[in-house]
């Protein structure tokens, strides 16, 4: 059982405008409700979002191994995240703090504008895609309705395409404004929903597919794959991509886990929704892909042209409604609450929480319009490691941090104090230890993407550029001093 610390440790006594808003501020626990469910449905939106679903469904037809295998490796994945995320979630349990504040203890005052700002262009780029991708469903409704227009395209989106991505992109900007109270209460009502429109969809497709489906989950993916190393090494690639795409909300779980009541409330939320939620999950897109496979003669990986195939209007317009809430309320969570404290972090005297979403909002703008055209091209497994690969080991020198150097106890005032004396001034601002850990693990990480001979490892890189992040970063500081933790 942790320490908790007082009300009056977690009351700034002096208010530094370069480190200190109202947003950044330590929540106490008498300001905290969100619990299990809260959390649960972080992971239920995360994974059922229409690009998590498509990343799911690719890796069964990527690698040649049997859609069981396959099902393995995720669910396997969604252990690993479990573990990670209750280590980065626990200190902001206990102080309150946004991931921003958290990394302070770490990088230094002034150095941790550099992981809040490489979190926030990832959580950008994620914005921006999951915006197109909710707009997809969007688009489903609007042509069920209405028609598809005239077939032209500006930058691969049809006219109907651009207009349903300016709904979705105006319509979270609203949500957002209202605050995190709003997007709360969306999140727990889309998550349970989806699941029940994905369960239909799968019914549906298991009856039209019927004796041929089962058999085709052991068979028809298996050979299927360009993948060309061992089955082992297929195995671990993808749960190296799977861990990947939870990456971003691993790093900075603290924005949410700030909000909980209680440890164990975290935990639970946890079990729930990544482990037993993936299982589930996966078990739907296993199927629903079969049959794709056994009804079409082709791998639908996104959900909209599976519905849209089906041809079902009622099940069209509830299916499309359902994935656009749930792609929306993830992306609202994971991708624009970070950016926002992350880019408030920067300047909290000029950029509040709010204005810091409105510019996230902004810039994912062009990322999403350029996601057919440009973006995509990458491939979604190699574009998932990449922007993984960049944040990775932040993870290693957090956790190390927090557990092996500090021991679990962070001085409050000192995050937000400038003084040179301070305990996390380190030099000017920055921990120069932690940038060299940073630097010579993400220096590999990112290789496992980019460069060829490295190739192999390229489902590893989030992994090793945390592991190693961690160990550079203990080589570097286990003998350094810090400051003492404050009396309890």
């Amino acid at each position: 059982m942790m320490n908790k610390p007082s009300d009056s440790e977690l009351d700034i006594q002096h208010i530094d405008p370069t480190l200190y808003n109202e947003d950044l501020a330590p929540l106490k626990p008498q300001d905290r409700n969100w619990g299990a469910f809260e959390i649960f449905n972080v992971w239920s939106n995360d994974i059922q979002s229409l690009f998590g679903y498509t990343l799911a469904a690719s890796l069964f037809l990527s690698y040649g191994l049997n859609g069981w295998a396959v099902m393995t490796a995720i669910i396997l994945a969604g252990v690993i995240v479990m573990f990670l995320v209750n280590l980065t979630g626990k200190p902001s349990v206990k102080y309150g703090i946004p991931f921003p504040v958290m990394v302070r203890a770490s990088m230094g005052v002034r150095g941790a504008n550099l992981p809040a700002m490489l979190r926030a262009i990832v959580g950008i780029f994620w914005y921006g895609v999951q915006t197109y991708f909710a707009s997809t469903a969007v688009a489903l409704l609007i042509t069920a309705l209405f028609g598809a227009g005239n077939g032209s395209t500006f930058l691969g989106l049809s006219g109907v395409a651009w207009v349903s991505f300016i709904i979705v992109w105006l319509f979270q900007i609203a949500i957002f404004w209202q605050g995190i109270e709003r997007i709360k209460h969306f999140l727990n009502w889309a998550g349970p929903l989806v699941y029940l429109v994905m369960v239909v969809l799968m019914i549906i497709v298991w009856f039209q597919a019927g004796s041929e489906l089962l058999p085709a989950v052991s068979t028809i993916f298996s050979g299927s794959g360009e993948y060309s190393g061992s089955s082992l090494g297929a195995f671990l690639a993808i749960v190296g991509t799977m861990v990947a795409y939870f990456a971003a909300v691993v790093i900075n779980f603290g924005d949410f886990t700030r909000f909980v009541k209680t440890e164990r409330q975290m935990k639970l939320g946890n079990l729930l929704g990544l482990p037993l939620n993936v299982a589930f999950f996966s078990f739907i897109a296993l199927i629903i892909t079969a049959g794709t496979l056994v009804l079409f003669g082709d791998a639908l990986t996104n959900p909209a042209d599976i519905v849209e195939r089906v041809d079902s209007l009622p099940l069209t317009i509830v299916a499309a409604l359902t994935f656009f809430a749930a792609t929306v309320g993830i992306n609202l969570v994971a991708n624009f609450i970070p950016p926002a404290y992350d880019l408030a972090n920067l300047f909290p005297s000029k950029i509040s929480f709010k204005m810091g979403g409105l510019i996230t909002a902004v810039i994912a703008f062009f990322v999403g319009a350029l996601w057919i055209s440009v973006i995509s091209q990458i491939g979604v497994p190699g574009f998932v490691n990449t922007l993984g690969a960049i944040v990775a080991p932040f993870y290693g020198i957090i956790v190390v941090d927090y557990y092996l150097i500090k021991r679990q106890e962070l001085n409050m005032q000192e995050l937000f104090s400038s003084a040179p004396s301070s305990a996390y001034y380190y030099v000017k601002g920055w921990n120069t230890r932690a940038l060299i850990a940073f630097s010579g693990a993400a220096l590999f990480s990112l290789s496992t993407v980019v460069v060829p001979a490295f190739e192999s490892l390229g489902g590893y890189g989030w992994l090793l550029g945390a592991g190693l992040g961690g160990l550079f970063y203990f080589g570097l500081m286990r003998q350094f001093k810090t400051a003492p933790a404050p009396a309890v």
